[in-house]
């Protein structure tokens, strides 16, 4: 019996061991697909935060200083221009106007009788220029007067919507104090940071289409904006600090949706002119790092960093760690390790991309 058992476990060892090495040797059979990286125009969509704010956004402040007697609109309506939107109490400048304008009739009853006597010569010419000046200065006064009882109310310059008001009914305010603020959102600039590179890009291919480039708005909730805008200005210089500069795209917002002070993000397309690129799944990660495997002349493979550029559906837009012709493990990655050597099958560049249904 026991000579039975030791038999049967020596069949099962030796069974083992050859089904490791049909194992082993079938894996080092496996053939892997390899390709090459692709010069190709292509473009992709960046993201760029930006600060929205309105066209026309102001401050309006008290040009007078009184009590607030009446506040005729509330926050966040929409109001238009001329509208009256505050009144300070106009009491004092409202007897201001009564006085000169009395010390105008005054004037102008001194001129006349002037005027009189002069022409019968009982006073000279000098008396009767003196009391028009008199008269004039009177006017002027008046004219004074109507402007600071004009000014107690406080009125729309423009269409717009009433941001928040800090004061109530009854307040003393000063002149100059705040009463809120008004923005006109029927459109609104976005306001974001290209980067020198992407500027640069940006430049030559407007140089070459001579119009504005279209680009979208994603908001905060991540839903785009339904309206196109258009990319308007640039500013004059690059920010030392970010290597960045500012750019201004308008957007229509007749649904008044937008409001001023508003956070999103700006889709530009980015035009490559002669990109390198390869397929994502050729490539892996490994402590933050990109890896493909490149395929020597040997046909063993070796793990190589590469620096990426932009991404884009399933492909890697290179920035560095490849040249043209240079072959790349397709598949199987996890399944390798340095200096393997490989049985391969080469596939066109424009095959794989092909294949990916990214170009037809």
């Amino acid at each position: 019996m026991k000579q039975a058992l030791l038999l049967f476990s020596c069949l099962m060892f030796l069974c083992s061991i050859g089904c490791k090495e049909e194992k082993q040797e079938a894996e080092e059979k496996a053939t892997y697909t390899v390709t090459s990286p692709m010069r190709l125009d292509t473009s992709f969509t960046q993201e760029y935060v930006a600060q929205i704010q309105s066209v026309k956004n102001i401050e309006i402040r008290a040009l007078e200083k009184g009590y607030l007697q009446s506040i005729n609109v509330d926050e966040g309506h929409f109001v238009h221009a001329g509208q009256v939107l505050f009144k300070i109490m106009p009491t004092m400048y409202e007897a201001e106007l009564l006085k000169a304008t009395a010390a105008a009739k005054e004037a102008e009853l001194e001129l006349q009788n002037s005027k009189a006597l002069s022409d019968k010569d009982i006073v000279s010419k000098s008396e009767s220029a003196i009391a028009q000046a008199k008269l004039d200065e009177a006017n002027a006064e008046v004219k004074l007067a109507q402007m600071h009882l004009s000014l107690t109310e406080i009125k729309a310059p423009f269409d717009g919507v009433i941001d928040r008001i800090p004061l109530k009914l009854g307040s003393l305010i000063d002149e100059g104090e705040l009463l809120t603020t008004l923005s006109d959102n029927k459109s609104v600039y976005a306001y974001f940071n290209v980067p020198e590179s992407q500027y640069l890009s940006y430049e030559n291919q407007a140089g070459t289409n001579n119009k504005q480039q279209e680009v979208s708005l994603k908001l905060a909730n991540n839903q785009l904006h339904k309206y196109k805008g258009f990319i308007e200005t640039i500013e004059g210089q690059f920010d030392n600090e970010t290597g960045n500069i500012a750019f201004r795209a308008k957007f229509p917002n007749p649904d008044l949706l937008l409001k001023h002070g508003e956070t999103g993000k700006v889709l530009m397309t980015v035009p490559l002119k002669d990109a390198l690129i390869i397929p994502q799944k050729a490539t892996y990660e490994l402590q933050d790092k990109i890896y493909v495997f490149v395929v020597g002349k040997d046909d063993k493979v070796s793990s190589r960093s590469i620096t990426i550029k932009s991404k884009l559906p399933n492909l890697y837009v290179l920035e560095s760690g490849l040249q043209d012709g240079e072959k790349i493990l397709l598949d199987g990655v996890q399944n390798v390790r340095d200096d393997d050597k490989i049985e391969y099958k080469y596939e066109e560049p424009k095959d794989v991309v092909f294949n990916l249904q990214l170009i037809k």
